[in-house]
């Protein structure tokens, strides 16, 4: 089975699963389909964490063979070979790969911080709020 054929394959397995989960949501009173939306601190944590160490990895091992490419792709093109130029475009397309991978990465880390200690301050501000209300009043 072919690279293409394995991949289109895949695709739909996955697109038909999806939607399979979201045909058997139990609908709502209010079109909300039941669903709540729940935040796993711990889980969004190890999720952060994991970018961020794919982010530092990446910075480094991702740039591995830029030195090496480098001087391969000089060396074909000082003997006249059309594949140093290939070799070298190749090689900054990587490059370029790399850095995109790297800035989502900080991203989804960074973001997935900010979520964290978003969630917190408005969990302290809310029982803040209500500790200090009159319905907390009512309920002592």
């Amino acid at each position: 089975m072919s690279f293409d054929e394995e991949w289109s394959e895949a695709r739909a397995s996955a697109t038909a699963g999806v939607a399979m989960r979201l045909n058997q949501a139990p609908a709502a009173p209010g079109g909300l389909g039941g669903a709540d939306l729940a935040l796993d601190q711990d889980q969004i944590g190890a999720v952060g964490s994991e970018a961020y160490k794919l982010h530092s990895r990446l910075q480094t091992d991702g740039k591995h063979a830029a030195t090496a490419t480098a001087e391969a792709a000089a060396a074909l093109t000082r003997e006249g070979f059309a594949s140093g130029a290939a070799l070298l475009k190749a090689g900054n397309l990587w490059e370029t790969q790399v850095k995109t991978l790297v800035a989502a990465c900080a991203t989804v880390s960074n973001s997935l911080n900010y979520s964290l200690s978003s969630h917190a301050k408005d969990e302290q501000q809310l029982h803040a709020d209500f500790t200090a209300s009159a319905i907390d009043k009512y309920l002592k």
